[in-house]
């Protein structure tokens, strides 16, 4: 096993609001040699399967960068770095990732200008990274769509505690029927609609609401007794052979050229994602 010790008085670390004996990892070699980077598969947590998160950070001082990787990697998240505003948006169009911790002030493009754009490309949740007492540039972030802000130095277990609540907050607006996609599939759960490309699905309302279910978590495993619950309700006085039945003939309705309904054998089922490009490995040298 290899050991590390953070050097928080030689870092120069400006955003660390921690003090040395709370920032100082030593007993954490095994989560740092291991690094939790499994790029397109699962990540195994008590019962069930739960698809890595990928988080891209956006900020130009080096030592906030692997300050944040250290905590976010030991929540089990999936780490993308970026020094400035133009390599923010070439990763994030890349990665797609699930959240983005996004400086303000950054070389060639600052944090306003690369909010506004990964808005106009989707839904992807922003937390901001601001100068303590700048509240104008809290607001102005705001307003341009970011979910929430920090403010310089910070905590960095708060601010980890903040990326799980804006995720939360964001895979809730999914499962209350906003509009989303997995690959080439679209759901509008309200609508009760869904295409693959522009094929239009014929699904009954079981094979639907099935869908929505395994759709909605793409890359979690959800067992038949989950379906069953999901779908059926929990007084369903049918077998879990019902949800199989209903999983080969979805698997139909998508072939060919929708997204794949994997068998996680002796467990139950999970959409398989699609795939993203495997995220960065951490640079010794620069930021990338």
């Amino acid at each position: 096993m290899i050991s590390y010790e953070w050097n928080h008085r030689d870092s120069g670390l400006q955003g660390c609001a921690l003090s040395p004996a709370e920032c100082n990892p030593v007993a954490e070699s095994a989560a740092l040699t291991c690094r939790l980077r499994l790029r397109s598969g699962s990540l195994r947590v008590g019962p069930r399967l739960a698809a890595v998160k990928s988080i891209l950070v956006v900020d130009d001082e080096r030592n906030i960068v692997d300050l944040l990787r250290l905590y976010l990697e030991k929540e089990g998240f999936g780490v993308i770095a970026a020094a400035d505003g133009e390599q923010a948006l070439v990763l994030h169009q890349r990665h797609e990732p699930d959240l983005v911790i996004l400086d303000l002030m950054l070389p060639k493009r600052d944090g306003f200008e690369v909010c506004r754009d990964i808005r106009r490309r989707g839904d992807t949740p922003v937390i901001m990274l601001t100068a303590r007492g700048e509240d104008v540039d809290a607001i102005v972030g705001l307003e341009l769509g970011a979910d929430d802000y920090v403010t310089k130095p910070f905590n960095p277990r708060a601010l980890v505690a903040r990326v799980k609540a804006v995720l939360r907050r964001a895979d809730g607006a999914v499962k209350a029927g906003r509009p989303f996609e997995v690959g080439t599939l679209r759901v509008d759960p309200r609508r009760r609609d869904a295409y693959v490309g522009e094929r239009r699905l014929t699904l009954r309302p079981r094979e639907f609401d099935l869908l929505v279910a395994l759709a909605r978590d793409p890359g979690v495993v959800l067992t038949r007794d989950m379906l069953l619950e999901d779908v059926w309700g929990t007084d369903f006085p049918g077998e879990t052979r019902t949800v199989d039945v209903h999983v080969a003939e979805l698997r139909k309705a998508l072939a060919p050229d929708g997204p794949e309904i994997e068998t996680a054998r002796g467990y139950g089922y999970r959409m398989v994602p699609p795939l993203r490009e495997p995220l960065p490995a951490p640079d010794a040298g620069a930021t990338e």
